[in-house]
């Protein structure tokens, strides 16, 4: 089979809408709710839930022939507990600000439901190159919701992308006001309501019976 056979084609893209972690899985969501206020944060967050993601994959792949299932949980935790130390710890050197904004979330990617679920659910029980297109494909899943939903939050609530005005003075001058309800989490929640609506309106296979 090939690197990149139309299993692991399916494995690495499956997430990206049909299988979406956040809009399908019901996954991720509460810090989805915590960070998209601003679209870098998102960003940002989105690249390190991917890394963690891929390479806690890897490790527990190569390891799962060799852990007891008793304590199977302890060791995934402590491999994503390391995992996300070392995120944190290159944000904070690289990111600084960014870090900040996070908060208290980059240590919270430990206990983001989706870790623990591709670990159980794909990584315990394949090797370690689909493991990894696992990681990446439920990473860049998650990402690219936290990525729209930041990015209408950050336009609509304050008018800029990544830092830098995007709505033309000339819009306020007009009239135009910020939707302040936008940077609140709150908003996020219906953000997301509407990227399922249109999803699944979209792809009606999905819809329940």
């Amino acid at each position: 089979m090939g690197l990149l056979s139309n299993k692991n084609k399916e494995v690495l893209v499956s997430p990206l809408s049909k299988n979406n972690p956040v809009i399908i899985q019901m996954l991720g969501i509460c810090s989805a709710l915590a960070v998209t206020s601003k679209l870098e944060p998102a960003i940002v967050m989105a690249i390190s839930v991917t890394v963690v993601v891929a390479f806690a994959n890897v490790i527990i792949s190569l390891l799962r022939n060799t852990i007891p299932n008793r304590i199977r949980i302890i060791v995934q935790l402590v491999v994503v507990a390391a995992l996300v130390t070392i995120v944190s710890e290159v944000l904070k050197a690289f990111a600084y600000d960014v870090n900040k904004q996070l908060s208290v979330f980059v240590g919270l990617i430990i206990t983001n439901c989706i870790l623990m679920g591709r670990l159980e659910a794909f990584a315990l029980g394949n090797g370690p190159w689909e493991s990894f297109l696992d990681g990446i494909g439920n990473g860049l899943g998650y990402g690219l919701i936290l990525v729209i939903v930041g990015f209408f939050r950050e336009l609509l609530g304050s008018g800029t992308l990544l830092g830098f005005q995007v709505i033309p003075q000339a819009f306020y001058d007009w009239g135009y006001v910020n939707n302040g309800l936008m940077i609140l989490p709150p908003m996020a929640l219906i953000v997301i309501a509407v990227i399922i609506w249109v999803h699944r309106a979209k792809n009606k296979e999905l819809q329940e019976n």
